[in-house]
């Protein structure tokens, strides 16, 4: 069950600097509907080069909302030297924190500041941050080898699940894992080696891998989808493979894939096994 602080909860119901400034001198918009996150951000500068006013809008959950809201108060009044030091672990900090789950929400507040940073000293050719250049390794949700690097550097991650949680980035088919299990391994200058967990040692029998399966549904992944008014159902296991159905407002919902990873897939490695791939059945 994630757990938010109060003042994610103030800037969430509360919003502030909503909106869009005329004729801006930074714009920078980040992600896409559908995919279930947007976020368009805009400033303008003073005579002495300090943002005299930022305005956002966005599509997105509470923890993009309340990111985006938080990002603009730090922005104000400040030059764009100090703005460019702003990371989304800044940001999340401002927040009180935010669950590992909707770090991608300040990452996402971050890259728009980013993309509007780089229109106004491009003089309108560009709102294309650093990090989104180079080669995309992630296509389900477009997220780039540069964007996973920083990521990975910034917050000291050491899991594709910790890459997800913050860029995305294999939330979707899951095709990238291998490219961004390499990446972190890079960036962190070591290799991983992936042990049997311990709840292998003596391998389950097809049986006993679905009673455990329907076990940590029920009482692990279950009250985490109801939050959102969301069930899942085991639909079939086969081998490693666990088809599950997405029901209430998990189904047909933007963030489903992520879902799967983030949330059931994540149970089911903790519970029983990190062999285990969750897929939507069809």
């Amino acid at each position: 069950m994630w757990e938010y602080t109060e003042t994610v909860r103030d800037h969430y119901l509360h919003p502030r600097n909503v909106g869009e400034i005329e004729y801006p001198d930074g714009f920078g918009e980040i992600g896409n509907i559908t995919c279930g996150d947007a976020l368009r951000l805009t400033f303008k500068l003073d005579a002495d080069g300090r943002v005299s006013d930022i305005k956002f809008k966005t599509f997105g959950c509470g923890s993009a909302i309340a990111s985006a809201s938080v990002l603009t108060e730090m922005c104000k009044g400040k030059t764009l030297e100090e703005i460019k030091k702003i990371s989304n672990k800044d940001i999340a900090d401002a927040l009180g924190g935010l669950p590992r789950e909707k770090m991608h929400c300040s990452v996402m507040g971050q890259e728009a500041l980013e993309a509007a940073i780089a229109f106004y000293e491009s003089n309108g050719k560009t709102t294309q941050p650093t990090r989104k250049k180079g080669r995309v390794i992630c296509t389900c949700f477009t997220v780039t080898e540069s964007e996973i690097e920083q990521a990975v550097r910034e917050n000291g991650l050491t899991s594709v699940e910790d890459v997800t949680n913050f860029t995305k980035a294999g939330g979707g088919c899951g095709g990238c894992h291998a490219e961004i299990r390499k990446i972190i391994d890079r960036v962190n200058g070591k290799t991983t080696l992936t042990a049997l967990p311990a709840s292998e040692a003596k391998p389950l029998t097809t049986l006993q891998k679905i009673d455990r399966i329907r076990e940590v549904l029920a009482g692990d992944v279950g009250p985490i989808l109801a939050q959102d008014g969301g069930s899942c159902e085991l639909v079939d296991v086969e081998g490693d493979t666990v088809s599950v159905a997405l029901h209430g407002h998990c189904s047909g919902c933007a963030f489903s894939n992520m879902t799967l990873v983030s949330v059931i897939e994540k149970k089911l490695h903790e519970k029983i096994s990190d062999r285990l791939v969750v897929r939507l059945a069809e």
